[in-house]
């Protein structure tokens, strides 16, 4: 029985043990993978996810999660790397002036290389 006035002790809560940015993390390198395919969206969110997953590894409790948040991230920069090395290369190929010397040419190549690309007059 308590006095009027005075409280019971009670222990502080213990702290929540969340881990949001681990899992933010791997959800923006899992979701970085199909939004390669959107103009290269993925690359910016694979970025977030691995500042995410390296400031969670370092300070919070899902190190686990934040680990796999940096792999899939990592993985999804790697393939958008490769993707944009490959799609400049064939553009520069194709910029070429000593390969396809007049407009007409320059143009096939595009047309050619770049079959999913639509032609814009």
């Amino acid at each position: 029985m308590t006095m009027p006035g005075y409280q019971t002790f009670s222990p502080p809560a213990a702290p929540s043990e969340r881990g949001g940015m681990a899992v933010a993390s791997l959800v923006l390198g899992i979701a970085g993978l199909p939004a390669l395919a959107l103009c290269g969206l993925g690359l910016p969110m694979a970025l977030a996810g691995m500042v995410l997953g390296i400031l969670a590894a370092a300070r919070g409790p899902r190190r686990a999660t934040a680990v796999a948040g940096v792999v899939c991230s990592t993985l999804t920069l790697a393939i958008g790397g490769v993707a944009v090395f490959f799609l400049l290369t064939k553009a520069a190929e194709c910029a070429d002036k000593g390969r396809y010397p007049d407009d007409a040419a320059r143009r096939q190549c595009v047309e050619r290389e770049f079959p999913f690309a639509e032609q814009r007059s």
